[in-house]
C-alpha cells in the first residue's frame, strides 16, 4: 500500500532511531541525554533545513461526541431557539482552526444515522446508552457537516460497526441499535453520491462530502465485544461495502491493543490507516500529585509530573508503530487526552502548566509524523469536562465559549507549521523543539520545560541563512487557571520580531512558535 504522504526511504526502525535522538535533545530532567546535545556555549539550536518527510495537516484534529448527561457537549453547542449552532461556539472553533473534526466515539455503537437527518420535527429522541440521558438528534449528519464547513475542517465519520459486538449497545427500548455494513454503505452514498435519491427526497440537493471514515471504535477494549478474528473479517466486509459506493473514500480500521500488525495483514489492502487511542493518567498511584485539587498544594511537584507526561504518550505511539515492523500503513490517534481523577474530570487541565505539558505531547506527535497522520490531544467541546478544547459556559448568559489551555497550544501550532518535517540536531538544555518547513519558511515549536527560568538560544540552519524571524509566544504563571471570567486575559499569544542571527530568549513555562524566513 502506498503512503498518503511521502516519506523517506528509511525503515520504520531507522525512523524510530531518529525520533529517539530528536526526543533526547534538550529534555529537562534528563542530564545524561541533554549533555550529548550541548555545545561549548550551551545555547545552540541547530536545525537541518533539508526536509525528511511530509507532515499531515491533521495532527490537530478535534473530536466531537454527544456525551448525554455526562457533559452536554453537542447539545450545549446547539441553539434550539434558532435551530442553529451557537455563534460563540462557531467563533471559538474558527479561532481554534482545526483541520479535521471527528464525529462518533462509543456513541456510534448505538447511533442510527437516519435518525439524525430529514425534518427536525420528525427526528426521534434516542437514549444515550453510554453517557446517560437522551439525545435530541437535532444535530445529525447535515448539521455536523455544516459545522465543519463553517470552521474549515474536514469531517471524519465513525460508523456503527455492528455495535462493536457489545450486546449492551445492540438494543434500547425494544428497538435495535445495531448498524450493519449496508447501513454504513448507505451513509457513504447519502453523503457523497450526487444522485442519492434518499438524500434528495429529504430535501438535501447538495452532497455532504465526507472522505474519511472510521470502522470500529475501541473494539479491542471490551472482552464482551468482537474478538480480533471477527473484527478483521467484518472490517473487510464493511470496507468493501462502503468503497463500492465511493471508491475514493479513506478508511481507518481499529488497531489498538496489539491488533495493528494482524489487522494490517488481514485488512490492510482495504485500509489507509489504523486507529488507536490514549486516555492516560501521568500521575503516580503511590504518591498522587495531580489528583483532585492536590495539584494546588505543590506547584513544583505538579510541574515535574506534567513535564514528564509526554513520555507515556511516546511509549504508546512507539508500542503501536514498532509492532507493525516494516508493514506500510499509517496510524491515526483519533482520541487522546489526560484522564486524571478529579471534579469534572481533570481539574488541573485548566492550568497553564497543563497547556505547557500538552505542548510537549503535541511536539511528540509531530516527531512521529512520518507514520502518525491523524492525531488529537482533547475532546472537542462541552460545558463541564476539563478535557475539552472548547468550553461552553451554560446557561448562555454566563459568558462566551472560550479555549482551554490545550486548545491554545493547538491553535498556536496549527497556525504556524510547515508541510515537511525537519530534523532537530541540538538544542539548549530545557527546550523541547520540533521543526518543519514550507517553501522558504521554517517553523519551530518550542517548549521551555523550566518552570521559572528562561533559556537562550542561537539558531543555526546548516548552510542556509535565515533572514528574519517572528516569535509567537504564550507564557503565563503555570498555576493560572482559565475560566469564562478571565479567558480573554490569561494565556494570551504575543508576537515579537527577533533578529534571525541573534540570541533568542524563551521565557520559563512558555510555548513558542517561531517562523523563520530564509534568504533568497
Amino acid at each position: 500500500m502506498s503512503r498518503e504522504a511521502a516519506t523517506t526511504e528509511c525503515s520504520r526502525r531507522d525512523a524510530l532511531k531518529a525520533i529517539a535522538g530528536a526526543a533526547a535533545v534538550g529534555l529537562a530532567g534528563r542530564p545524561a541525554l541533554a549533555a550529548t546535545a550541548k555545545t561549548a556555549m550551551g545555547s545552540l539550536l541547530e536545525i537541518d533545513p533539508s526536509p525528511t518527510h511530509a507532515l499531515s495537516p491533521y495532527l490537530y484534529m478535534q473530536f466531537m461526541e454527544p456525551l448525554g448527561v455526562t457533559d452536554s457537549s453537542v447539545e450545549a453547542a446547539w441553539d434550539h431557539s434558532r435551530n442553529d449552532w451557537r455563534e460563540d461556539v462557531v467563533d471559538a472553533t474558527r479561532e481554534l482552526g482545526p483541520t479535521m473534526m471527528r464525529w462518533g466515539g462509543i456513541y456510534t455503537d448505538f447511533y442510527r444515522w437516519r435518525e439524525g437527518v430529514g425534518p427536525r420535527d420528525r427526528r426521534p429522541m434516542m437514549q444515550n446508552l453510554q453517557w446517560g440521558g437522551l439525545e435530541s438528534n437535532q444535530v445529525g449528519t447535515p448539521e455536523f457537516h455544516d459545522f465543519c464547513s463553517r470552521v474549515g475542517a474536514d469531517p471524519l465519520m465513525c460508523v456503527n460497526f455492528e455495535s462493536d459486538g457489545r450486546r449492551r449497545f445492540m438494543s434500547a427500548g425494544g428497538k435495535p441499535r445495531i448498524g450493519d455494513a449496508r447501513e454504513a454503505a448507505d451513509w457513504v452514498s447519502f453523503c457523497n453520491d450526487p444522485d442519492n435519491s434518499e438524500r434528495r427526497e429529504l430535501g438535501y440537493r447538495a452532497t455532504m462530502p465526507i472522505r474519511y471514515w472510521q470502522i470500529g471504535n475501541e473494539t479491542s477494549y471490551d472482552r464482551q465485544g468482537f474478538d480480533y478474528d471477527t473484527t478483521a473479517r467484518k472490517t473487510v466486509e464493511f470496507a468493501k461495502a462502503m468503497r463500492e459506493r465511493d471508491p475514493s473514500i479513506r478508511l481507518i480500521g481499529w488497531g489498538d491493543s496489539g491488533w495493528a500488525p494482524r489487522m494490517a495483514d488481514a485488512a490492510g489492502e482495504h485500509l489507509q490507516m489504523l486507529a488507536f487511542h490514549q486516555m492516560f493518567n501521568p500521575d503516580a498511584d503511590e504518591e498522587p500529585v495531580l489528583r483532585g485539587e492536590r495539584y494546588r498544594r505543590d506547584p513544583e511537584a505538579t510541574w515535574r509530573r506534567l513535564m514528564a507526561a509526554w513520555e507515556i504518550n511516546d511509549r504508546k505511539i512507539r508500542e503501536v508503530r514498532e509492532s507493525l515492523g516494516d508493514r506500510d500503513i499509517d496510524l491515526a490517534m483519533t482520541e487522546c487526552h489526560f484522564a486524571i481523577p478529579g471534579r469534572d474530570r481533570c481539574d488541573v487541565l485548566s492550568t497553564w502548566a497543563a497547556g505547557v505539558s500538552y505542548g510537549r505531547i503535541l511536539n511528540n506527535h509531530q516527531r512521529h509524523g512520518d507514520v502518525l497522520k491523524i492525531a488529537t490531544a482533547a475532546d472537542f467541546c462541552g460545558n463541564r469536562w476539563q478535557v475539552n478544547a472548547v468550553m461552553i459556559p451554560t446557561p448562555r448568559g454566563e459568558g462566551r465559549a472560550y479555549l482551554m489551555p490545550v486548545a491554545r497550544v493547538m491553535q498556536l501550532y496549527r497556525r504556524h507549521i510547515g508541510t515537511e518535517a525537519l530534523r532537530v540536531n541540538s538544542t539548549p538544555d530545557g527546550l523541547d523543539v520540533v521543526a518543519s518547513r514550507k517553501g522558504n519558511r521554517v517553523f519551530l515549536h518550542v517548549v521551555n520545560t523550566n518552570r521559572d527560568k528562561s533559556v537562550t538560544a542561537r539558531l543555526r540552519l546548516g548552510d542556509v541563512r535565515p533572514q528574519s524571524a517572528t516569535a509567537h509566544v504564550i507564557e503565563d504563571d503555570p498555576m493560572v487557571e482559565v475560566s469564562q471570567l478571565n479567558s480573554d486575559r490569561v494565556m494570551q499569544t504575543s508576537s515579537h520580531n527577533w533578529a534571525a542571527d541573534g540570541e533568542w530568549d524563551f521565557p520559563g513555562a512558555s510555548v513558542t512558535a517561531v517562523v523563520v524566513s530564509l534568504a533568497g
